[in-house]
């Protein structure tokens, strides 16, 4: 279920810098989430610069300091985990694309269990499912 997305300046990333933060992003996810690490989804999203603004102000191509990121959570989570999630991926933005900490913008959106789909059906059923499953 747990899903990021990283929205930074197209061309900003080679590939392997790409790849190191998906990578070391869905094993933090699932770390902090207590996830398996095949149920984590990491995206990066690039940006034209001229189609973004950073305090107002369109980009040039180059060391803009643009990053934003999104994680996604089912509701319930505890508050430690979403602070976990927002320091853990602020930390990779400034280790791996080098934007500045003080750049780095991002939230946690909780979504309801009912209102996720895992192969078609609803998280609240997959939950379910597998605690039954467990049960017996």
């Amino acid at each position: 279920m747990p899903v990021v997305q990283f929205h930074l300046e197209d061309g900003s990333l080679d590939d392997e810098q790409a790849a190191d933060l998906l990578r070391t992003a869905s094993r933090l996810y699932a770390d902090v989430l207590g996830s398996p690490v095949e149920r984590v989804r990491a995206f990066v999203v690039p940006h034209r610069p001229q189609w973004c603004a950073v305090g107002g102000e369109v980009l040039s191509e180059g060391g803009s300091g643009l990053a934003y990121f999104t994680a996604i959570v089912l509701t319930g989570r505890p508050a430690d985990q979403h602070e976990q999630l927002l320091a853990g991926f602020t930390d990779l933005l400034v280790r791996v694309a080098g934007v500045p900490r003080e750049q780095v913008r991002g939230r946690i959106e909780q979504v309801r269990p009912e209102d996720w789909g895992i192969g078609g059906v609803p998280a609240a059923q997959v939950r379910a499912d597998e605690i039954a499953a467990r049960a017996r």
